[in-house]
């Protein structure tokens, strides 16, 4: 046996205390009886107290407090197998880790707004196979597609702007690496979210767009930054060294913008949608209804063992006592009383 929710066991410290009110609450009537009439003439004054009869129904209570934190809990025992098949949508986040991406026009910088969402994403998608491909100059896959989300939420803390062999910012090699990662054939239920501020300065993405569309890929963008952008910040390798920003072959500080057209024709051309984050909070609430409403795909069936839920058991027996509670008295009736010889 174990409980579905034992954070309400807690409940189970009501019990006691629950019958030391009861407890002391009628210990302090008694009293107040005692003081204007001595025991001894309880039997002629107050003729229809019965003491075994108090007890039971202060106990009637504390059982019922306690069948209702039991049942919160929800106690489960009693083996049952069922064949599940799991259904789902293949998902393949790639995202884009240049220099650019510690740009700080969004708080804290770019990239751990761009890995917030995707944790978020992973989450509010469950029961389907995810990916992560990593982008700058080249593509590299750091996951590859798998039911356990836990594995990019780990490894999402290991990523660092321009942590790759090959700097700057190119797509398409990463896109094309994701692609690769789908198994063949094809299918409605292949998706692709790219997490980047859309600066490419490699080859023109029209020569992966047509393998996209003919492999029935949709891609889904968000691009992370804002329009006006901030000057690009160089790696700091020692705490505590003077900020210094990147500059042109003139000397002028580079700054950083978003650019949106790339990151909008890719969605446009593949049927998918692009929202903008300037922040972590940013609402992926449109992406993950489109992605839910997507054709799903089976992973095959397996047999699973789950135990029945018995809060059934603790719940009737807290109604029953809690109706006995209330249909009974603490005191005899005084007909019963009157009937006796």
């Amino acid at each position: 046996m174990n409980f579905a929710n034992p954070s309400w066991l807690w409940l189970l410290g009501a019990v006691p205390v629950t019958a030391l009110v009861l407890a002391l609450s009628w210990r302090k009537r008694l009293r107040a009886s005692t003081a204007w009439a001595a025991r001894s003439l309880w039997d002629r004054l107050l003729p229809t107290y019965d003491p075994r009869r108090l007890m039971v129904w202060n106990l009637l209570l504390v059982i019922a407090v306690a069948g209702v934190a039991f049942a919160l809990a929800r106690p489960r025992w009693g083996e049952t197998e069922q064949q599940v098949e799991r259904q789902g949508v293949d998902i393949i986040f790639v995202l884009d880790t240049s220099l650019s991406m510690a740009t700080r026009d969004v708080q804290p910088s770019r990239l751990w707004v761009a890995q917030t969402l995707i944790r978020r994403l992973i989450e509010e998608l469950p029961g389907n196979r995810v990916a992560l491909v990593q982008a700058e100059g080249d593509g590299v896959v750091m996951v590859p597609l798998t039911a356990d989300g836990a594995v990019i939420d780990l490894l999402l803390d290991a990523v660092q702007p321009g942590s790759l062999p090959t700097p700057g910012t190119e797509l398409r090699p990463a896109l094309e690496r994701a692609l690769n990662l789908f198994p063949e054939g094809g299918g409605k239920h292949r998706a692709m979210v790219l997490l980047s501020d859309g600066e490419d300065h490699g080859t023109d993405l029209d020569k992966i767009l047509p393998r996209l569309r003919d492999e029935g890929v949709t891609v889904h963008a968000i691009g992370v930054g804002t329009r006006e952008g901030k000057p690009l910040e160089l790696p700091q390798f020692e705490s505590g060294t003077p900020i210094e920003y990147k500059r042109d072959e003139a000397g002028n500080v580079v700054v950083s913008r978003l650019m949106e057209g790339t990151l909008e024709q890719l969605t446009r051309d593949t049927g998918g949608i692009y929202l903008r984050a300037t922040s972590a909070a940013a609402d992926p609430d449109a992406l993950v209804t489109r992605i839910q409403s997507m054709e799903k795909q089976s992973y095959g069936s397996e047999l699973v063992n789950t135990l029945e839920e018995r809060f059934q058991w603790p719940l009737g027996l807290a109604i029953l006592t809690l109706v006995l509670h209330l249909l009974i008295t603490p005191f005899r009736q005084a007909s019963d009383v009157q009937s006796e010889p």
